[in-house]
């Protein structure tokens, strides 16, 4: 396969970026999209030009590293897969290929196709421990959580917190990240002591990165490649507002 890439290039967060054009030639259907970006860094490397970077790390779409927006979709074309589990199969000889950063303010751009996400890691700073004893692992009966429940919580907590969710949302909302982490532990019996300072800190802390509101139009769905679901952000609403009355401080 033959493809023209389209590439983000932006120097550090402070210069101006734009895109650079690159032909990349012998790409491999079997390849993933981070192997063929490889392939073209191997070759700027050994012309002696700078490296495309791009976040990346455990390459199995598990880690959420791999934040790029592809052709205008966060993660590409196909629904519920990370760029790293993307393969170059889904793409067409001679296609041109537009390949730039999660764009939101509160992920500013730190180099080329590289965001910096760690407010992501502020929220889940804000949402604290909880209070549950640990030691050595109960016996599976010894908290009784309903199934409906429990699949609720697992549902929710298969959140990688990757922001394709941010990038998709023409608000750059964080809503349904928040609403998964509130969610997987406001179902379970060990993180319902917290539930309230819980809601309230992390909605706090949400707005105070800069993250827009909800307006309920679903890209965040469509975007997530776990699948997470927006009645995550309708409990994160009835959580925070539950928390509001009970503490309107």
């Amino acid at each position: 396969m033959h493809l023209t890439l389209h590439i983000w290039r932006q120097q550090n967060a402070t210069s101006a970026g734009g895109f650079e054009t690159y032909r990349v030639d012998d790409v491999l259907p079997e390849m993933s999209f981070l192997e063929m970006l490889d392939v073209l860094n191997e070759r700027l490397t050994r012309e002696g030009r700078e490296p495309v970077a791009f976040d990346h790390d455990c390459r199995e779409g598990i880690c959420g590293m791999c934040s790029l927006v592809i052709n205008g979709a966060p993660h590409g074309p196909d629904r519920a897969t990370t760029t790293c589990q993307l393969h170059m199969r889904r793409f067409h000889d001679g296609e041109t290929i537009y390949i730039e950063p999660f764009r939101a303010t509160a992920f500013p751009v730190l180099k080329d196709l590289v965001v910096d996400r760690s407010a992501f890691d502020r929220i889940l700073a804000a949402g604290g421990f909880i209070t549950a004893r640990t030691g050595s692992p109960p016996d599976a009966n010894s908290v009784p959580v309903p199934k409906v429940d429990a699949d609720l919580a697992m549902d929710a907590a298969a959140c990688i917190g990757c922001g394709a969710c941010v990038a998709a949302c023409k608000n750059a909302a964080a809503m349904l990240f928040v609403g998964a982490k509130v969610s997987h532990l406001a179902l379970l019996p060990q993180g319902k002591p917290e539930r309230r300072r819980r809601a309230l800190q992390m909605v706090q802390q949400m707005d105070a990165e800069g993250f827009g509101g909800c307006t309920n139009e679903r890209e965040c769905e469509a975007a997530c490649p776990k699948g997470i679901s927006v009645a995550n952000i309708a409990r994160l609403n009835r959580e925070y507002l539950w928390a509001s009355l009970a503490d309107p401080e």
